[in-house]
């Protein structure tokens, strides 16, 4: 006697979603972020066994690292609920849950830009979806413009402050408490624990690894050399069209925040302004 084989469709496999409050409709935020962020949250503890604590937003080029997580899964974003999806090239547009040794992450495959035309809030969205994960700390990398003379190609250079030439701010509008001060503190965005152990590790294993300030701008196009000497003037080490929202939104929210930029280009007219008199 043959036994009959199943006809049942295999079922995904699902997770305990853990428990994220749902909020009551009469403490819900104005625009309902709050709430959708909550939701993106537990589809994603839907998908994955991992609570992690720290997650990686991977810019510009720089997303293979997730690809080596362990026990990992992958999670287009078009497919987490009111996810935004990347439109920018190089950006593979993925959340990936696994391990980096024995530590739980999340890693995202590429962002979002105002570029793009979404707006500042969209943009720090993901950091929203974070924070309602329970995640404490970020790393934000991005691929930027160098200004400074010694930060060449290749250099990776940690963020130690920034300056937001963008022109908006993702906590514009009402203020949910839930999420953070309507007027928080940005004298230390950028973690100082998490840069000295970020330099002296990269300095350990011979990188030779810099501190930088980061300007943001608009985009999409690049700047003109004028526009270069100007944020030279001002303070600016590295140039880019990214990051600032997502400090921003994540220190509203308590989060932790390592910033790294990988140099891919001398800005505009760099050449020309190491050559002119001082």
């Amino acid at each position: 006697m043959i036994a009959k084989k199943s006809s049942r469709t295999k079922t995904p496999r699902t997770f305990s979603t853990g428990k994220i409050a749902v909020a009551n409709p009469a403490n819900s935020s104005p625009d309902g972020e709050y709430e959708r962020a909550g939701e993106a949250a537990e589809f994603i503890f839907s998908q994955s066994a991992h609570r992690p604590k720290i997650a990686l937003v991977l810019g510009s080029g720089l997303g293979a690292f997730a690809d080596e997580f362990a026990d990992a899964a992958k999670i287009p974003y078009a497919k987490i609920p009111h996810f935004p999806q990347s439109t920018a090239i190089g950006h593979a547009g993925k959340l990936v849950i696994g391990k980096v040794g024995a530590i739980p992450v999340a890693g995202m495959q590429g962002r979002v830009h105002l570029y793009e035309g979404y707006s500042a809030k969209v943009v720090a969205f993901p950091i929203r979806v974070f924070a309602r994960m329970g995640v404490k700390a970020v790393i934000l990398t991005n691929a930027a413009g160098g200004i400074k003379r010694e930060f060449v190609q290749g250099r990776l250079v940690v963020i130690s402050d920034h300056i937001n030439l963008q022109g908006v701010n993702p906590l514009t509008g009402p203020n949910d408490e839930r999420f953070g001060l309507r007027f928080h503190d940005m004298t230390a965005a950028y973690d100082k624990r998490f840069r000295e152990m970020a330099v002296g590790e990269g300095n350990r294993i011979g990188i030779g690894m810099y501190e930088g300030v980061y300007a943001a701008v608009l985009g999409p196009s690049y700047e003109t050399p004028a526009e270069i000497r100007y944020l030279r003037a001002i303070g600016a080490d590295l140039v880019g069209m990214s990051t600032v929202p997502e400090v921003i939104a994540a220190r509203h929210s308590g989060i932790r925040v390592l910033g790294i930029s990988c140099v891919t280009n001398a800005a505009a007219g760099i050449f020309a302004c190491w050559a002119s008199p001082a």
